[in-house]
């Protein structure tokens, strides 16, 4: 027996229709800050990636409408505004939460905690990878790494630092976003929604006052390669000698490992 095509989920139909522009209101006031962030480059093209904060900022996520707006003022193709949107992960392509609550699950974080976090926020708020609680507060999602090892496991709420996390500490933040109560990143200013958030990373001044002086800076393990460089003396390192105790000699396999002893099954040369 034949299946339709419509049962087989496939569109026969027309293409999709142009993405609806913003309201005049809302498109006049884009225009201006758009022109204002073009102003900076010496190649319009390059104004790309802070117009999609910008729109990102207006509905959230990075819509078709504002894609096409990307592509007009920059004189592009919808398709290489697409290509670009769809590229980078900071950008959101559907509707989330004021909070977007990022778990890094790179190497050094998952090895230190960063999994189980991941997996007690996603039962906790009995969310999926990328989903968002009904309320639109808290958006979950696994992230690659912060660049902030010294400090794993680390969770970032709208790109703000929350340190040396644990699945307890995790999940008192999350409460806490969504029952409006005060919380503090352990570095950097205190948090903004996701929509204010991203028109500061258009390049557009935090306006809140005392927001620039909270911003925060690398830890100390970060920073030890840039004193070098800057020809900076590292301190020594104390470095005791050994001394024969039984803790400096190899443990016999067996013992490290009584559920899986390991040794040679054979004699050297057969």
């Amino acid at each position: 027996m034949s299946t339709s095509s419509s049962e087989r989920g496939v569109s026969l139909g027309m293409p999709e229709l142009p993405a609806p522009d913003y309201p005049d209101d809302v498109r006049a006031r884009l225009e201006a800050d758009a022109r204002e962030v073009i102003a900076r480059y010496p190649d319009s093209r390059s104004a790309l990636l802070p117009l999609l904060h910008l729109v990102q900022s207006e509905e959230g996520h990075v819509t078709r409408t504002g894609m096409q707006f990307c592509a007009d003022m920059l004189d592009l193709t919808t398709a290489e505004v697409t290509a670009v949107a769809t590229f980078y992960t900071m950008y959101r392509r559907r509707p989330g939460g004021d909070y977007q609550v990022g778990v890094c699950t790179n190497t050094l974080c998952a090895v230190m905690g960063g999994d189980a976090i991941f997996e007690s926020l996603q039962d906790h708020l009995g969310l999926g990878n990328g989903e968002t609680t009904d309320d639109g507060k808290v958006t979950l999602e696994h992230i690659e790494c912060n660049a902030a090892c010294d400090f794993a496991p680390v969770v970032m709420v709208n790109w703000e630092f929350f340190d040396n996390q644990t699945p307890a500490s995790a999940r008192q933040l999350v409460d806490d976003l969504r029952e409006g109560r005060p919380v503090e990143p352990t570095r950097g200013a205190r948090l903004c929604t996701f929509k204010e958030t991203s028109r500061i990373l258009a390049g557009f001044p935090d306006e809140r006052p005392g927001a620039v002086e909270e911003s925060g800076s690398a830890g100390p393990a970060s920073l030890v390669g840039l004193r070098l460089a800057k020809g900076e003396t590292a301190p020594a390192r104390v470095v005791h000698p050994r001394d024969g105790g039984p803790h400096d000699e190899p443990q016999d396999t067996s013992a490290a490992d009584p559920d899986h002893p390991a040794g040679p099954t054979a004699e050297e040369g057969e």
